[in-house]
């Protein structure tokens, strides 16, 4: 069971004052660290059951529809490494000839998604996303 963006902001809302302030600023720094990474031209922190808790975005698209598919990406890749007794997995990669979408987990409520130029070096960009995702779950 996955908690979404939306109700932390409220959980944090009711019970700390600024509390939303503070986790939308935690997301941004998150979202900028994200953008900085070579071959990164879009990114969003996606909650585990689909919603943008932030994002960067360099192209027109349906946002709802992007959460919500990238979330369900990576829960159909879950399901199928469980399948195979796949010990651990931390990211899906989906790769065009002109881009790639890489989706991390983040710990137990955040995603990571990211859209990467071919020009990208998908092994190192991984990586640079792997810390951030691991900073991400120890804080959020």
């Amino acid at each position: 069971m996955y908690i979404s963006s939306r109700k932390n902001y409220e959980l944090l809302q009711d019970d700390v004052p600024g509390a939303h302030t503070m986790l939308k600023d935690k997301i941004s720094g998150f979202i900028e660290k994200i953008r900085g990474i070579d071959g990164v031209v879009a990114c969003a922190v996606v909650s585990r059951d689909g919603i943008i808790a932030g994002k960067f975005l360099d192209r027109e698209l349906n946002e709802p529809w992007f959460g919500a598919l990238t979330a369900t990406i990576y829960a159909s890749a879950e399901s199928a490494a469980n399948i195979i007794k796949m010990h651990s997995m931390d990211s899906v990669t989906i790769h065009g000839l002109d881009a790639s979408i890489m989706v991390m987990g983040a710990g137990d409520n955040f995603l990571i998604a990211t859209i990467l130029s071919n020009r990208a070096d998908p092994s190192k960009a991984h990586d640079q996303v792997l810390s951030i995702a691991e900073k991400i779950g120890e804080v959020m």
